[in-house]
Formats: C-alpha cells, sequence, structure tokens
C-alpha cells in the first residue's frame, strides 16, 4: 500500500479542508442570495418611489402660475397602461390640472381615496445649494422643491395605487388616487373640483397631507399625528389712505398712508392671539398624555383642567416654554395665528403714496370665523380709518358664509376601517410608535370632501425630523430616501388592507 508522506498528508488535509469552506461560503452565499431575493421586492417598490419622486420635482409646477398640465400627462403614462381608468380635469385657468385615477373593484365597498397636491411654491433659486427642480438625490436625501411638501406623498400615494394594479391585486372597492392642483392658494383646488367633478371623487374615506410621523434624534419613530381636522386659512387685506405729495415736503404724521400702515403693523406684530382650547386639539392633548415626558404630562393636566381664560393662558405659555424642541407647533395648535405676509406701497422714491397695503395671512381654529378675526385685527391695529378685507375671489359676503360653513365642519371620526389600518400598518414599521389624531396647525384642501361627510386623515406618511420641517416653503426641502421607502411599504400594506376582497 502506498503510504503518504507528512507533508503530502497536510497538503490532502488542507486542500479538503479548503473544498469544504468553499462548499460552505456557497451554501452562505445562496443563502445571502435567497434573502436578498425575498427582501429584492420591498427594497425595490423603495427605490420605484424615490425615482417617481425624482421624475415629479423636475416638473416645475410653482403656484403661481400652478401649472399642472404636463405633470398630469406624465402621471397619466404612468397609470393608463396598467388599466387605471385616467380622467385629467382641466381649470378655467388653463392650467391648473387635476389628476384622477382609478382601480376598479367589485363594487361590495364604496371607494377609498388618495389625494396629494402637485403644485408646490415658489423658491427663491439663489438661497438653493441645488437646482430646485432637479430632483437631486445626496447624503441620502431627496433634495427639490416638493420633496417633503407635498412631491414626496404624491409620490408614495401613487405607487401604492400602482403596486395594487402591477399586483393584479383583486378589489372589494375602487381605489381613486388624485394629483390636485391650486393647493398653495389657488382658486381652482378641490373646492372647484368637487363642484364640477364630485361623482370623481366621492369615497368612504381619504388620505391627504397633514399630520408628521415624527423621528426622533435616535432615529426611532414613536408618535405619529394624524389629522382629523384643519385650521383654516384666510387672508386679510389692510388698506391705509392718506395725502399724497412730494417727498420733499412731508405732511405731518399720521396723514400718510405708509405712516398709518406701519403703525398699525406694529401693533399687529406684536400681538398674540388668545389660547383656545377647541375639541380637535383637547383630543389630541389627551393623547398625548400617556407617551409625554412626566413635566409634559403635568403641562397638559394644567391646560385640560384650566378653569378660565387667564388658567388657559398660563397653562399654554408653560407648556410652549417647557417644550422648547416642539414651542412653534404647540403655540399654533392653542390659537388662531396672524402673520403679516406682504407689504405694498409707493409708485416711485420721490412721491408720498396715497395708499399703502398689506396683506395679513391668518390660520383660524375650528370655530374661528372670518368676521371674528376681522374684529380682532381691527381691535389689535386700533385705527378704525384702516379698511380690513378678506382677500378672495368672492364677494365678501359670500366668502364669510363659505368660512362660516367650513369652520363649523366637525372633524373626521376614528373609528373607521382606514384609520385602524393606518394604526395597525404602522406598528409592523414603527413598532413602538403611538397613532395620535390631532389638529393640522396648517391647511389643506380637504374641505371638499369634510364638506360631504367623508372622512379625511392627513398625513405627510414618512419620518420627518426638525430640519426636515423647517425646510418647508423654506430653502434646499429635502426629505430622506429611506424614510421615503419606510412611507412606501406602510402606505401600500394600509391601502390593500383597506381595498382588497
Amino acid at each position: 500500500m502506498y503510504r503518504m508522506g507528512n507533508k503530502n498528508m497536510k497538503r490532502l488535509v488542507k486542500g479538503r479542508l479548503a473544498a469544504l469552506v468553499f462548499a460552505a461560503s456557497l451554501l452562505c452565499t445562496g443563502t445571502r442570495y435567497a434573502l436578498a431575493e425575498s427582501a429584492t421586492p420591498a427594497q425595490s417598490q423603495g427605490d420605484k418611489t424615490v425615482a417617481l419622486l425624482k421624475k415629479l420635482i423636475a416638473f416645475d409646477t410653482s403656484n403661481g402660475p400652478g401649472d399642472t398640465r404636463a405633470l398630469a400627462e406624465y402621471l397619466k403614462s404612468q397609470f393608463e397602461p396598467l388599466g387605471a381608468e385616467v380622467d385629467i380635469f382641466v381649470a378655467p385657468n388653463g392650467k391648473a390640472a387635476h389628476f384622477i385615477a382609478r382601480l376598479r373593484g367589485d363594487g361590495s365597498k364604496k371607494p377609498v381615496l388618495l389625494a396629494a397636491h402637485a403644485d408646490v411654491v415658489p423658491v427663491e433659486r439663489e438661497k438653493w445649494t441645488v437646482e430646485p427642480f432637479a430632483g437631486v438625490e445626496k447624503d441620502g436625501f431627496v433634495y427639490g422643491r416638493g420633496a417633503m411638501d407635498f412631491k414626496g406623498g404624491l409620490a408614495v400615494f401613487a405607487r401604492a395605487v400602482m403596486r395594487l394594479a402591477e399586483e393584479k391585486t383583486p378589489l372589494a372597492r375602487d381605489v381613486i388616487f388624485l394629483a390636485e392642483a391650486d393647493e398653495e392658494q389657488g382658486q381652482y383646488s378641490t373646492v372647484w373640483l368637487a363642484k364640477n367633478h364630485w361623482d370623481k371623487i366621492d369615497a368612504e374615506f381619504a388620505l391627504n397631507e397633514g399630520g408628521y410621523v415624527l423621528q426622533g434624534r435616535d432615529g426611532t419613530v414613536r408618535q405619529i399625528s394624524v389629522t382629523t381636522a384643519d385650521k383654516l386659512s384666510a387672508t386679510f387685506a389692510l388698506r391705509a389712505t392718506g395725502r399724497s405729495g412730494h417727498s420733499s415736503r412731508p405732511f405731518p404724521p399720521g396723514e400718510m398712508a405708509n405712516d398709518r400702515l406701519i403703525a398699525a403693523l406694529a401693533k399687529l406684530a406684536a400681538h398674540d392671539p388668545a389660547v383656545k382650547l377647541v375639541p380637535a386639539t383637547e383630543a389630541y392633548f389627551r393623547a398625548l398624555l400617556p407617551i409625554s415626558s412626566e413635566q409634559t404630562a403635568s403641562d397638559i393636566k394644567q391646560l385640560l383642567n384650566a378653569k378660565d381664560q387667564s388658567d388657559l393662558e398660563a397653562a399654554g405659555k408653560k407648556l410652549v416654554a417647557d417644550n422648547p424642541k416642539d414651542g412653534l407647533l404647540l403655540h399654533a395648535l392653542l390659537r388662531d395665528t396672524v402673520v403679516i405676509t406682504m407689504i405694498e406701497a409707493g409708485i416711485k422714491p420721490n412721491v408720498i403714496p396715497g395708499d399703502a397695503k398689506a396683506i395679513v395671512n391668518t390660520r383660524l381654529l375650528p370655530g374661528t370665523t372670518a368676521d371674528q378675526m376681522i374684529a380682532e385685527i381691527k381691535r389689535a391695529i386700533g385705527d378704525p380709518d384702516i379698511e380690513v378685507s378678506l382677500v378672495t375671489p368672492l364677494t365678501q359676503q359670500e366668502a364669510r358664509d363659505v368660512y362660516l360653513k367650513r369652520t363649523n365642519a366637525p372633524p373626521s371620526p376614528v373609528d373607521t376601517a382606514l384609520y385602524a389600518a393606518l394604526d395597525r400598518n404602522a406598528k409592523l414599521i414603527w413598532k413602538d410608535a403611538v397613532l395620535v389624531p390631532t389638529l393640522f396647525e396648517a391647511g389643506t384642501d380637504a374641505m371638499a370632501w369634510r364638506e360631504h361627510n367623508v372622512p379625511v386623515y392627513g398625513i405627510y406618511p414618512y419620518p420627518l425630523d426638525d430640519d426636515i420641517l423647517s425646510r418647508m416653503h423654506g430653502n434646499d426641502e429635502r426629505i430622506g430616501v429611506e424614510a421615503i421607502k419606510q412611507g412606501t411599504e406602510w402606505i401600500y400594506n394600509t391601502l390593500r388592507e383597506v381595498a382588497k376582497k
């Protein structure tokens, strides 16, 4: 029998060990490949949403003029091949285009609607570090106007509906996707759409923009605010008149329009409306109690137990002071807000103008009427000769009637299948998250459905931190790539639960 030497034996052992290691590595690699393949669908869906968002940002839909026609045509090219029924309704201004895609169900349940606005606010281009309409991806973020507000949400909602179509999911109800126009202070928003094409957007319940998926500094999500009501955006014009003439011979103080307007605006800028607790904010603060710090919980109890206006003012100020990180949000939730946004006067540097005008934007709590805000502004400025009027294409009385109807609309109930699905599926992604119904401190165009008693739930469907929120309507607006991917899964899972057979 042939006998191996020690060296040959060692070589053989090493060779067999190497072969075993190689075989094991193939098995492990195969396992990794299998795991990667199993993770691919979710991962690729998120990537598709990011790609769609970058494409949507590239359409400059700044309002004004709010031209969303090209974006609507692009969405048509994406939805029609999937078998969706598509409508595009262009408003009388020839620019505001509402895009609607519908997936048909068996009709056993009423439709579910996902609505997101396609128009965005203008940019101060020179203050951006990237091209605001390029959809730039860098450092884990997508930059661009609308990335967070609200083309990010539009992309998430659109991909959720498209995925149902791609997977040929049997549906018990129609699924409607709406890309809205003129949400950013335009006159052909969903109110116009509902008036002219209500049958296309009628639903059992709806998702829209609104509350925040709040992400802490450690990256965890513990609170998801879903808005069930909005503050109303009401804009007012203040107009002062006075003597006009040559700037070399100024008139006495108080006789020139600019002087009078400046004096009035100084008083208005120093004015802070009273603290109010309305049903929507009371529900929000009660829901916050179990997940708040000991100090914040104590402040909230003091607010909820206030016996008079003096107690309310003290409790509101303390709650804001003890929570500086959330101070701006809490301040806005506790009162009507008044902000001077535009000032206009004069025709030439050496001419004393006879007219001066300022634009003031207010956000009204439910229950506050336009007439009440006009009266408050007049009390604050203390000049009865300054005209205060609503900025509206309607008559002043028609506008007052509209605001009166809207401010009395009840909040959306939280006992619906859609709200429950949002809650259940959020916990699959953010296990420690608590869903909290709240009032949106800004405003949306969800009123078109609330006026028809259709529950609407507002959400920015991705985790947000303080930095992201601070850039909304500002410079270098952005949203996290991972946030978009997480939101994609949340909304798709929620939609599938409420829509499938």
